[in-house]
């Protein structure tokens, strides 16, 4: 205000100004505790808030009972896999808002697929570091899988040509050798070979092919226990 220090005040514990008898904390290790408290509680309004916008603008109210609210396009996808408590269908991002099931399908496709390998790279992560393939992995270059590193540092010695063979396995397994066909469920793959039916095969629980004994979950309750841990 006007007049510097002879009009102005500070404010005091819980905002109480200095002029009502406010006082800041004298003790730093109560200031410290308070403040990160309050850090840790302003984070959490804004989350808060955003999810009060949210629910107003699908409800009508920041406190309305989603049971009511039929009209929203995310009921056509509250059924499906993968929506389990305690948050229910999560698409903070919106995706699904315009109720689209072909949009929805191919994203959960994408979705599961993704999954699928971030699990097989966690593995190979882990397995890597206890246990490696015997023998060379380049006779050529005289380099052997025990010379190779951990992780991202594997890029600067496994030779180019290792690389290509690893992209041209990816891309036979995403074209013919696991394909999602568009009248299976997301997630059922099967393999697009020359000959129809006669050369094609489902694979089974683990990933196991039929023509090794790989057999689908036939129990309801559990195969949908099983999709929703995998989601």
């Amino acid at each position: 205000l006007f007049g510097d220090e002879a009009l102005n005040y500070d404010y005091g514990f819980l905002g109480i100004p200095a002029y009502l008898g406010g006082k800041p904390v004298e003790d730093p290790e109560l200031k410290k505790k308070k403040l990160n408290a309050e850090l840790a509680n302003g984070r959490l309004a804004m989350m808060a808030i955003i999810g009060m916008f949210f629910q107003d603008g699908l409800t009508g109210s920041a406190w309305g009972d989603w049971a009511n609210y039929t009209e929203s396009p995310l009921r056509a996808f509250e059924n499906e896999l993968g929506v389990q408590a305690p948050v229910g269908f999560w698409d903070p991002a919106g995706f699904t808002s315009d109720g689209d099931a072909k949009d929805f399908y191919r994203r959960r496709v994408v979705e599961i697929k993704h999954g699928r390998v971030s699990m097989l790279a966690c593995t190979g992560y882990i397995v890597q570091e206890f246990v490696r393939f015997p023998g060379f992995l380049s006779p050529s270059s005289d380099i052997k899988f025990a010379d190779v590193p951990n992780g991202l540092k594997a890029v600067t010695v496994v030779p180019a040509v290792g690389w290509f063979q690893y992209t041209v396995f990816c891309g036979l397994c995403d074209l013919w050798i696991a394909d999602q066909r568009p009248t299976n469920p997301p997630g059922k793959l099967q393999t697009r070979l020359f000959g129809d039916e006669a050369l094609n095969y489902d694979y089974g629980f683990l990933g196991i092919p039929a023509y090794l004994g790989g057999k689908p979950v036939e129990d309801p309750e559990l195969k949908k226990k099983k999709l929703n841990a995998e989601l």
